[in-house]
């Protein structure tokens, strides 16, 4: 179908107005940018545009920025809360660490006074450890490491480096039981090193105290006075100390004093102690001697005897 006239009018108008449009366009960008080479107004333009855009984005950003700064938030705190508690925990093992050398520093330089003093004994000793204590107020007892199989014998003396501690009193196959000298049932004969006064020493409920009662008035008994093992009874060997005095007082009826000591072992301490197996020197009067004379053969002979008969 062929065109008309008018059609044909229309169509180019309506292209030419197009491509007008488009070569103005183009003009009017090539003065732009003309114009922005040499007077950046479209920079400034740009910059202002961003001056008032900003507070939008930083606006829109918040939401995102809140949730990464509770993140980090929470992650930098739990960081914090796991090397807190693992400072702490290596804080509590190096106390732990540093009191147990300290403790085993300790129980070295016992042992050594322990060994010290067997050597200066010259006796038989038998080494032992506590395993158990009862300090009740009618009990002062420990429970030792060795037994019968060690040949250990009820009546035996325990001692640490300081002194006496008390004696086994019951026996089983692997432990024994020793009574301290601070039980209320032990006595202990000594002596004061001052001035040889012989007493006995008895235990107390107290638990650190031993108790030197009906003590002459005119004893010579002074505070700070040393108490060693007489030896007297045979069950404990003289000269071993047993404890100081602490304080002197007459006794109710004033015909007495009454003494109070502190016990020279170390008893609430001692983690280590002797058994002596030495027996204590006997006590009492030595035995007759056996009768001596002249040689039998310078006795008188009997009558009807030959000298062959005698010098037999």
């Amino acid at each position: 179908m062929a065109l008309t006239h008018e059609g044909n009018a229309t169509l180019f108008s309506a292209s030419m107005a197009g491509t007008l449009r488009l070569i103005a366009y183009l003009v009017v960008a090539s003065v732009l940018m003309v114009v922005d080479n040499h007077a950046h107004w479209l920079t400034r333009a740009r910059y202002g545009a961003a001056v008032v855009l900003e507070p939008v984005y930083k606006l829109a950003g918040l939401p995102a920025d809140a949730i990464n700064a509770a993140h980090v938030a929470f992650s930098s705190r739990k960081k914090l809360v796991d090397e807190n508690r693992e400072l702490q925990r290596n804080l509590l093992l190096a106390n732990a660490r540093l009191n147990h050398m300290a403790s085993v520093a300790e129980q070295n330089h016992r042992l050594k006074r322990l060994l010290e003093t067997q050597r200066k004994l010259e006796m038989k000793v038998q080494l032992a450890r506590l395993i158990d204590v009862d300090l009740g107020p009618y009990r002062h007892r420990i429970m030792l490491n060795v037994g019968a199989r060690e040949g250990i014998k009820p009546g035996q003396v325990v001692i640490d480096a300081h002194g006496v501690m008390g004696q086994v009193v019951e026996v089983l196959p692997n432990t024994c039981e020793a009574m301290l000298v601070t039980d209320p049932d032990s006595s202990v004969p000594v002596v004061i090193a001052r001035t040889g006064v012989r007493t006995l020493v008895h235990g107390s409920r107290d638990g650190d105290r031993l108790l030197l009662p009906n003590i002459p008035v005119s004893a010579d008994v002074r505070v700070g006075d040393q108490l060693l093992t007489s030896g007297l009874g045979g069950r404990y060997p003289p000269g071993f100390p047993v404890g100081k005095i602490v304080s002197v007082q007459p006794d109710p009826s004033g015909m007495f004093l009454e003494a109070v000591a502190q016990p020279a072992a170390h008893l609430q301490r001692s983690s280590n102690v002797l058994l002596l197996r030495d027996l204590a020197p006997p006590v009492g009067p030595p035995a007759p001697a056996a009768s001596v004379g002249p040689p039998a053969a310078w006795a008188p002979l009997k009558p009807g005897a030959s000298h062959a008969e005698a010098g037999r």
